[in-house]
């Protein structure tokens, strides 16, 4: 069996039943061979005409759409499935859904980058908000216009109008594109998923500048879920040690999780732990612990290093900064976003106990940090515009501000390549406490930028 290809996009159509037994039969070596030689952007595996699968049958296409990958730096995912396969696809690779799904081929084709500035007006909803923002800033950089629906409610209101929209996007997740070191955000903790033998291929797979800028942004407590990993060796140590001596010059923590060292020599675990490594044995000890969290830096800020100038070129891409921030407020709130005053200063907030924020790093061609700084009543009444209700659920606020900077980072990235200029984004940090935000931006210089939005007032900042 052959992918078919079209306009960039190659996807493989099984038939009948996928049960492991008459699975691997559909794919020779000569196929294998011939898909990795496709000049495609994106592979599929088309679920139309498959009556029924088990994990064993499904796998076999996995493997290969991984495979291929690994290979050939593509897009990969499952496509054309209804809710109950949906539901199986996602109780089979729950901890491991690294690849995308898309409901319809219509669907894929908007992420694919054969597909791109066509102007799609499409709705979306996910139930899940980090999935929801991360589909969204890829329709963003795509060159469409996804109307996001916050609530299921939202959503059902707003699909009863289907000839409004190109297409309808839900049961849809995006899986990672390439990248082997899978990151998360709980909290204020960035969460790395880590699996197998560590050698000196992490090197290769980490993001070291996302990592870096992760820093830039505030973060300092990093973990390494690694309940998945066999063992370690040298390299791999020397890597974790180099990372947790830069950590350590921003008061940052970088934590070991769930692995067992029944393979490892023992002396690579105290080798790390005089680095700085801690080491636990459960998630739960760390994201449970209030105290714990504060200690290691989990919600808060600490000081740190970040010493860097605001540089001319971030200062003359200012107007697409504020563009995707004007533009982001207009579409999430139906509310027009006025600009009152503009100064190259150090941050200003005053009444800091009424004030909540999020930021968000940049880095590439220009690096730097956008930060969003919203009064705490604003805050809830924007949560309320997102999620369809008022809360008083501080975390809940806090999900909305990091949803909202997350898509504004997501725009700018798109303005910014229009003009040739690539950039790519970190996770959103939180703040319920601003005073940890000022030890961030440790008395720099940026733009600060105070806007309102239906007469309430909030500050925007960017700076390095």
């Amino acid at each position: 069996m052959r992918a078919v290809v079209k306009d960039g996009i190659g996807v493989f159509y099984p038939q009948g039943f996928l049960d492991g037994n008459n699975a691997p039969s559909y794919l020779t070596i000569e196929d294998i061979r011939a898909t990795e030689d496709l000049k495609i952007d994106m592979l599929l595996v088309s679920l139309k005409k498959v009556i029924f699968f088990n994990l064993n049958g499904i796998d076999v296409f996995v493997k290969l759409l991984h495979r291929i990958r690994t290979k050939n730096h593509i897009s990969i995912g499952i496509c054309d499935y209804d809710q109950k396969k949906y539901e199986a696809i996602t109780t089979y690779y729950k901890d491991n859904l690294s690849f995308s799904l898309f409901k319809t081929q219509k669907t894929a084709e908007l992420f694919s980058k054969s597909y791109k500035n066509q102007d799609k007006t499409v709705l979306l909803y996910n139930n899940d908000p980090s999935q929801r923002s991360a589909l969204a800033i890829e329709l963003y950089d795509n060159g469409h216009n996804p109307v996001i629906a916050q609530t299921r409610e939202d959503f059902l209101e707003k699909s009863a109008n289907p000839d409004a929209y190109y297409d309808i996007i839900e049961d849809s997740h995006l899986g990672l594109i390439g990248q082997k070191v899978a990151t998360r955000v709980t909290g204020n903790a960035i969460i790395y998923t880590v699996s197998g033998f560590l050698d000196a291929e992490i090197g290769n797979s980490f993001n070291i500048l996302y990592h870096n800028n992760s820093l830039n942004v505030g973060f300092r407590l990093f973990i390494f879920d690694a309940y998945k990993v066999l063992s370690l060796n040298i390299h791999a140590v020397n890597f974790l040690s180099k990372l947790c001596s830069s950590a350590a010059e921003y008061n940052a923590t970088i934590c070991f999780v769930g692995m067992t060292f029944d393979k490892t020599p023992a002396v690579f675990k105290e080798e790390l732990e005089d680095a700085g490594m801690m080491f636990f044995d459960n998630m739960d000890d760390i994201l449970q612990d209030k105290e714990l969290l504060e200690e290691l830096g989990g919600s808060s800020s600490g000081s740190g290093k970040n010493k860097r100038s605001l540089t001319k070129i971030v200062v003359q891409e200012l107007p697409d900064f504020i563009e995707a921030t004007v533009s982001t407020i207009a579409m999430m709130t139906n509310a027009k976003a006025v600009k009152r005053s503009a100064d190259i200063q150090k941050l200003f907030i005053d009444n800091l106990n009424t004030k909540m924020a999020s930021s968000i790093g940049f880095y590439g061609d220009i690096d730097g940090m956008i930060i969003l700084i919203f009064q705490k009543n604003v805050a809830k009444k924007s949560c309320a515009l997102l999620i369809g209700e008022e809360t008083d659920d501080v975390n809940m606020i806090l999900d909305a501000l990091a949803e909202f900077v997350n898509i504004i980072g997501g725009r700018a990235k798109t303005l910014l390549s229009e003009k040739h200029i690539s950039i790519d984004i970190t996770l959103p940090r939180t703040y319920s406490d601003v005073s940890g935000l000022l030890e961030v931006v440790d008395d720099k210089k940026g733009v600060q930028v105070d806007m309102s939005f239906n007469d309430a007032n909030f500050t925007f900042f960017l700076t390095r």
